[in-house]
C-alpha cells in the first residue's frame, strides 16, 4: 500500500441507507472517518451518527448523499448543524445510549477505535459509550487499532463480539486541550468552590468553566470522582492528592467515567491504570448509582436560565447549538445523591453582550423543579425550595448589572 492509497476502500461495504455509527469525541477513529468522508461522493446514500466532534473530518461541504443525525450539538459539529445537515435526536445521553442496547437504533456499519496490549486484549480505550452495543447488532464492525490509544479497564472489547475488519491507525488519537481560565471562569469557579467540600465526589463537563472550577479546589481533600468524562485536570488533582475516592461511598480508590476527553499527558496516565475506570453509561448514569454516591456535587452548564429556574442548555433563536447530554441525569442524580449539589455554572452575557438570565427560556432541558443552584460570575442563586417571585429576585441578583432592571421589570410583569 502506497503512502497515498487509502487505508480502506469502502466501495461494497457501504450500501444504500446504512447507518453509520462511529466513535465520538476523542474515540472518533479518525483514519477511518476521514477515509469514508474522502470517498462519500462515490457512495451509495447513507446516514452517519456522530456525537461531539472535535477533529476536522465532517463539514458542511461533506458529500451531500450523507445525512447527519446526533444527539446534541457539541464542539464542530455545529458546522453541520449551522448548515442545516445535522438532525438532532433530543434525548438524555444515557437514554440514547440504551436505545442502541434496545436495538431502538440499529447500526448497520460501526467504525471504532481500540488499543491493544501485547497479549491481544483490546479496549474501547477512550469511551465506553454506545458504540460497543451499536457493535452486538451491525452487519460490519471495522476497528482501527491505534498503538497510542490508551487501554483502559472498564472498556475491554467483549470476548466473542465479531470485527470484521482491521486497520492500523495513520493518526494518534484526538487531542482536546484545556482552555486557559479567564477572569469570569475564575469569579464563577470561586463561587462553586464555595459549595464544594472536603470529601465530595465530583461531576463536570466540557468546557473553560468546568476547568476553571477543578483548578480551583486541589486544596480540598478525599474528594472522589464520578463523572461522564474525565480530562487532564484531573491527573493534577490526582497527582496533587486532592483526589483520593476514598469517601464516595462506591468504587473505593476508583476514578471512575465514561468518557477520556484531554491530551497526551491524560492518555498517558489512563494507560493501564487500575484506579481508572471508564464504564458505560447504564453505569456512570445510573440513577440508583448516583443516589449511592456521598456527596455528589454535579457541575453542568447553560445556554440560559430563566427567572423561574429552568435550564435551557440546547437552543438558541431556535437553532440547536447544545445538548441535553447527561445534564438531567446528573441534576437528578445529585438531589438525590446524600449531601449532593446540582450546580448549572454559566456567564451572566453572552458574547454579544445580551443576558443569558432571561424571563422565559426558549428550551426546558432541566426543569425548575430539579434546579438547585444556579451560578454566574455576579453569586449563587440557591433555587431549592424557593417559590417563583423569591426565585425571580436570586435570579436577577446573579444576573449583570446592566441587564437587571429590565429583569426585574418583566418579573413584575408577571
Amino acid at each position: 500500500m502506497s503512502v497515498d492509497s487509502p487505508p480502506i476502500d469502502f466501495y461494497g461495504l457501504i450500501r444504500e441507507g446504512d447507518l453509520v455509527v462511529c466513535g465520538q469525541a476523542t474515540a472518533e477513529p479518525v483514519t477511518l472517518t476521514e477515509a469514508l468522508m474522502a470517498q462519500a461522493a462515490q457512495l451509495p446514500s447513507f446516514r452517519m451518527m456522530i456525537g461531539p466532534v472535535f477533529s476536522e473530518t465532517f463539514s458542511a461541504s461533506c458529500a451531500p448523499n450523507v445525512s447527519f443525525q446526533s444527539y446534541g450539538v457539541i464542539g464542530n459539529a455545529r458546522r453541520l448543524a449551522r448548515a442545516g445537515r445535522l438532525e438532532v435526536i433530543p434525548s438524555n445521553y444515557s437514554a440514547f445510549c440504551g436505545d442502541f442496547a434496545a436495538h431502538r437504533h440499529k447500526a448497520d456499519v460501526v467504525l471504532v477505535q481500540l488499543a491493544e496490549v501485547g497479549d491481544g486484549r483490546l479496549s474501547a480505550s477512550l469511551s465506553n459509550d454506545y458504540v460497543i452495543d451499536a457493535a452486538r447488532a451491525a452487519r460490519l464492525v471495522i476497528a482501527e487499532i491505534n498503538p497510542d490509544a490508551p487501554f483502559t479497564f472498564g472498556a475491554e472489547w467483549p470476548e466473542g463480539l465479531p470485527i470484521h475488519m482491521r486497520v492500523a491507525a495513520r493518526r494518534s488519537p484526538v487531542e482536546l486541550a484545556s482552555t486557559p481560565p479567564d477572569d469570569v471562569s475564575r469569579r464563577i469557579a470561586a463561587h462553586a468552590a464555595s459549595l464544594i467540600i472536603d470529601g465530595s465526589t465530583l461531576q463536570f463537563g466540557v468546557g473553560r468553566i468546568p476547568d476553571a472550577i477543578l483548578s480551583s479546589l486541589s486544596h480540598l481533600h478525599n474528594l472522589g470522582i464520578h463523572s461522564g468524562l474525565i480530562n487532564d485536570a484531573v491527573v493534577d488533582l490526582i497527582v496533587c492528592g486532592a483526589v483520593t475516592n476514598a469517601k464516595k461511598g462506591m468504587d473505593p480508590g476508583i476514578t471512575v467515567t465514561n468518557q477520556v476527553i484531554g491530551t497526551q499527558r491524560l492518555y498517558r496516565f489512563v494507560h493501564e491504570n487500575r484506579t481508572i475506570a471508564v464504564r458505560p453509561t447504564s453505569y456512570t448514569h445510573s440513577q440508583n448509582v448516583l443516589a449511592r454516591l456521598n456527596r455528589l456535587v454535579a457541575i453542568n452548564s447553560a445556554l440560559q436560565v430563566g427567572l423561574d429556574g429552568s435550564v435551557n442548555s440546547e437552543t438558541l433563536n431556535g437553532v440547536a447549538i447544545g445538548a441535553i447530554g447527561g445534564q438531567l441525569d446528573f441534576v437528578r442524580g445529585a438531589n438525590a445523591s446524600p449531601g449532593g449539589r446540582a450546580i448549572i455554572a454559566l456567564p451572566a452575557t453572552a458574547s454579544d453582550g445580551t443576558s443569558r438570565i432571561v424571563a422565559h427560556v426558549e428550551t426546558v432541558t432541566t426543569p425548575r423543579a430539579d434546579v438547585d443552584a444556579i451560578i454566574t460570575e455576579w453569586g449563587i442563586a440557591e433555587l431549592r425550595g424557593c417559590g417563583l417571585a423569591e426565585r425571580g429576585r436570586r435570579m436577577i441578583a446573579i444576573a449583570a448589572p446592566e441587564h437587571r432592571d429590565a429583569l426585574s421589570a418583566q418579573l413584575r410583569g408577571r
